[in-house]
């Protein structure tokens, strides 16, 4: 497209991706990597909250949770989820709608292995989503497996990542006037390559 130049510019969508979120590494105070990720109950109802996006593989986005918390039940029931990256220092935001599937295997281990140990044991600890009596019936939660599982923990079964495979890619950029620059990449069934279009703001 001639005039998807600049910022736009590029054949892969999720190197342009990995380049506005280094960008925005530099610039964004908090979490540059933070999205807001929807996903849909059984019934339709909508939910959305915010994650932290750890990879931008070659043709994936990943992030780690619990699998047996709201979010973790409803991709595993819809196998869908949307989310939006959005950089208010960049003035720049990127919607990704796609399928999704487990990671499980050595880089959730080896994701997991690099966070600290609080948060490690607190991954064991959390029955995320779940009514909790209070925040003193946690912390006992997190002393008794601190004692039980030790200093190097490993991974629980029911905590891992999800990789988001999109289906459509928008790229959006604020505009004199409200007149904003948004390209849609959408992939359509088993087609290798990107149908890219300008859309209105």
């Amino acid at each position: 497209m001639s005039d998807r130049t600049g910022i736009f510019a590029g054949d892969d969508p999720f190197e342009i991706a990995r380049r506005w979120l280094a960008e925005a590494e530099a610039s964004e105070i908090n979490d540059p990597n933070a999205i807001a990720l929807s996903t849909v109950d059984t019934d339709g109802m909508p939910n959305v909250r915010m994650v932290l996006l750890k990879e931008i593989e070659a043709d994936a986005f990943v992030f780690y949770t619990n699998y047996e918390s709201r979010k973790g039940q409803e991709i595993e029931a819809a196998g869908k989820a949307a989310f939006v990256l959005h950089w208010k220092s960049l003035h720049r935001q990127i919607r990704v709608r796609g399928t999704v599937v487990r990671e499980e295997g050595e880089k959730a281990d080896a994701y997991y292995a690099s966070r600290s140990l609080k948060s490690r044991l607190g991954a064991w600890a959390s029955q995320q989503s779940k009514p909790l009596g209070s925040r003193t019936e946690l912390m006992a939660e997190v002393a008794k497996l601190t004692a039980k599982l030790g200093p190097n923990p490993s991974r629980p079964p029911f905590w891992g990542g999800f990789r988001i495979h999109p289906t459509e890619i928008e790229f959006w950029a604020d505009g004199a006037f409200r007149l904003h620059d948004r390209f849609r990449w959408v992939k359509r069934g088993e087609k290798i390559t990107w149908e890219i279009s300008r859309l209105n703001p």
